[in-house]
């Protein structure tokens, strides 16, 4: 069996979306779709999961309002600790309402930060990467359903390239690994 990759080219999303639904009914795995713009309701269809971002975020901002705290806390109360105003400095709680915007400002530039960072890792984007982008038409107007027949092994190659031509993809391309 030859190794390939399999694209499918479709002019309209919802054709696209039918086509993965019957691809996936008969077991393919869809490597990636290549779109000019978001299209909704197509992650659980080609069988991505949700992703954990949300989760990352929130362990980013809790790291954040911690290295707020622990900075207002030894600058102000610890290392140099200055009468502002007739407040007390003994205590962190006493003067809390005045750490509140330092402690939100560096929440949100750690979740920020954070999420940017895990999600160019995650999805391996970083520096002297090539773009891996089969076609320039799927920027314009055309999405690009991508298939590896390596991925595939018990649905042979001709089977897939008839289901895509059978749901209504416009052009088929195969190129080999």
């Amino acid at each position: 069996m030859s190794k390939q990759i399999i694209y499918g080219v479709f002019d309209d999303e919802e054709v696209l979306i039918s086509s993965a639904k019957a691809l996936r009914g008969q077991g393919v795995k869809i490597r990636d779709v290549f779109s000019p713009f978001p299209i909704h309701g197509l992650d659980p269809v080609i069988g991505i999961k949700p992703t954990r971002l949300s989760n990352a975020a929130f362990f980013y901002g809790m790291f954040g309002t911690s290295m707020a705290v622990l900075m207002t806390w030894y600058m102000m109360i610890h290392d140099w600790p200055m009468n502002v105003g007739g407040k007390p400095s003994f205590t962190w709680f006493e003067n809390m309402p005045a750490f509140i915007p330092v402690t939100f400002e560096l929440t949100v530039f750690c979740a920020a930060h954070g999420m940017v960072l895990s999600y160019l890792l995650v999805n391996k984007i970083y520096p002297g990467r090539k773009a891996h982008n089969p076609d320039p038409r799927s920027t314009d107007d055309m999405f690009i359903m991508e298939i590896q027949t390596v991925d595939n092994k018990k649905v042979a190659g001709s089977e897939i390239i008839s289901v895509l031509r059978n749901t209504g993809a416009i052009e088929i391309n195969q190129k080999e690994l």
